[in-house]
């Protein structure tokens, strides 16, 4: 692979995957393109390519998911090749296809791969021909909620109700008990066409105390694969991962084989070549093939920080035909954590947040990395996901590496914005992260029904609208040397406290606002109100319905998840404030309710 800049890459994604792959594109020497939907118009990852092209759009169904308009920036740009980066169209064999065929490379695995692994149920065909441990599961997609009761009843309960195209947690639902299967089915669908565009999906059983182990895989195009390095990502809350950790701790010998064959014959059986990740789940001496991400992984620098080499690097090497040479699967050197650094507030369980970065400081020292998509004085919005950064902190024990993430934890700043720091500072001291002789006591459920959450809501200011709505984009009309052209530019710039270019400066820090945890009757002021910045997705209620306190009212989406919003108390629904597909900002009523004669 030679540094070439006549050789041009364009990379599909945003946030930090985005300036990771820019970055390793540029110092392979090749020319880089990005490509951008309006709220990113500003954002670090457009300033670190060579160029940056619009596609339009709010939502990511308009940009980052519109396959048209990134082949035609392609075309446009004379891009050679494509990097997908994670998420979005990273595992849609439709996009590979469509790069191969507008006559560029394409840096992942071939559409074939991806569609036979993509399709999770299709994928553990494949993992029970090839003889990987499985739980038991649906063949095929389920068709209704008649299938999904007829799995529960032969299998029993607890269920997982999960999107067949899906990936990160996302159109992932579990069921517990008969009554929820048809709300969390149809949620589960509804995520799932959000997210992936196709809401197909299986039932498969629940493994209620299951750690998360990830085998990272490279393969190239001659038929070599190797496995280098295991990870453990159980520190998860709503199913997507806080903490990832390479290489898996407290993993016997004959478990570390047996998650290693099974992910090379699984690569082996479908023609794999790049980067890739086969999953399982453990629980006690119970190995299960959850799924394979065709594609880079987020967490994936601790396993290039404990194997010594760069991934990305690997992927374009791959992708022009290179051969792996590793004589022998690489083995880890060091012990590594990756910290995400979530713009979500653990004191009101994990709720996205939105607001400006007053103040954005970033740890250094030996062991330390950072990855990120951010600067400060960012307006961070709710279009897309919450991840700001990830910190990785390496050591050459797992006791030295907790101990530098300890330090690194502490010296990492960010105010403005509430961000799950300070979930991360606990994590690290709590005994069943640390673990002993008798093993590792987390896993995927261990927050929601293990940990004792003593964070309060953090004491940040409410989101300003006004900040918010600046990072929009506004188009007129402007003539240079006699040539009348449209402009498009931060709608900040029109204001009276216009400026140019990335902020720079004092950026005013946040007013202190205390937040309550739970709403009681005594605070009740007659509205429901969203906690959140997000969309209605679904009405649970109507006018003059009588309710328990608890009862679901609404959903909302943000950053490419749900959360139900709740009645305060009992009562009657006198009024509803808000639409099925309406925008909310925190603190808007979404219903209005008056308090039960009982009660009142």
């Amino acid at each position: 692979m030679k540094a070439d800049r006549s050789f041009t890459v364009l990379v599909a994604n945003r946030g930090e995957i985005a300036v990771r792959i820019l970055r390793g594109a540029k110092e392979c020497g090749y020319r880089t393109v990005a490509v951008y939907a309006d709220a990113d118009f500003d954002a670090l990852f457009v300033h670190c390519a060579d160029e940056a092209y619009a596609l339009g759009g709010q939502n990511p169904r308009d940009s980052y998911l519109n396959i048209d308009a990134i082949i035609d920036i392609a075309r446009r740009s004379g891009a050679d090749a494509v990097h997908p980066g994670y998420g979005f169209l990273a595992e849609n064999a439709d996009f590979a296809e469509a790069v191969i065929d507008a006559g560029l490379v394409w840096i992942g695995p071939p559409p074939a791969a991806i569609r036979a692994l993509g399709d999770k149920v299709t994928a553990r065909r494949i993992a029970t021909e090839v003889g990987a441990p499985m739980a038991a599961g649906t063949l095929e997609p389920v068709s209704d909620v008649a299938e999904v009761f007829d799995f529960a009843d032969k299998w029993g309960l607890p269920i997982a109700i999960k999107a067949a195209y899906g990936g990160g947690g996302r159109g992932l639902k579990v069921a517990t008990t008969r009554e929820e299967i048809p709300n969390l089915l149809e949620s589960a669908t509804r995520e799932a066409i959000s997210a992936f565009g196709r809401g197909d999906c299986f039932v498969e059983q629940y493994l209620d105390r299951a750690r998360h182990i990830e085998v990272q895989v490279l393969a190239d195009q001659h038929g070599n694969v190797a496995v280098v390095g295991t990870r453990d990502c159980s520190l998860q809350r709503r199913f997507q991962k806080l903490v990832e950790e390479a290489p898996a701790p407290y993993l016997s010998d004959s478990q570390i084989e047996r998650l290693r064959e099974s992910a090379v014959a699984i690569c082996r059986a479908t023609g794999y070549v790049s980067a890739g990740t086969v999953e399982y789940l453990l629980q006690g001496d119970t190995i299960s093939f959850l799924e394979v991400n065709t594609r880079l992984q987020v967490e994936h620098p601790v396993t290039e920080e404990t194997a010594g080499i760069d991934i990305v690097r690997e992927q374009f090497r791959i992708a022009f035909g290179e051969v792996i040479d590793y004589s022998v699967d690489l083995r880890p050197q060091r012990h590594s954590f990756e910290f995400r650094i979530n713009a979500e507030d653990p004191g009101r369980e994990f709720l996205p947040a939105t607001g400006r970065l007053a103040i954005y400081s970033e740890p250094s020292g030996a062991g330390i990395r950072v990855d990120t998509g951010v600067a400060e004085g960012d307006v961070i919005a709710g279009e897309f996901d919450s991840m700001l950064a990830k910190l990785i902190v390496t050591g050459e024990t797992r006791q030295e590496a907790l101990e530098r993430a300890r330090l690194a934890l502490d010296k990492f700043q960010i105010e403005g914005i509430p961000t799950v720091l300070p979930f991360h500072r606990l994590a690290v001291n709590e005994p069943d992260f640390i673990g002993d002789e008798s093993g590792f006591g987390v896993h995927t459920k261990w927050i929601e029904e293990q940990w004792s959450n003593p964070l309060e809501p953090q004491t940040v200011a409410a989101p300003d609208r006004d900040e918010i709505a600046s990072k929009q984009l506004r188009t007129t009309w402007v003539e240079i040397d006699k040539r009348r052209i449209q402009l498009r530019t931060n709608s900040a710039l029109f204001g009276p406290e216009a400026t140019s270019g990335r902020t720079t400066g004092a950026v005013p820090r946040a007013r202190p606002v205390r937040r309550k945890r739970r709403v009681g009757l005594a605070a009740f002021a007659g509205k429901v109100i969203a906690p959140m910045n997000g969309t209605v997705v679904r009405l649970e209620v109507h006018e003059g319905q009588e309710v328990e306190e608890g009862t679901q009212i609404a959903v909302l989406e943000a950053m490419k998840m749900e959360y139900p919003v709740t009645a305060p108390i009992s009562g009657v629904i006198t009024s509803l404030e808000r639409a099925l597909g309406d925008a909310v900002n925190s603190g808007d009523a979404i219903a209005t309710m008056e308090a039960r004669a009982d009660e009142a």
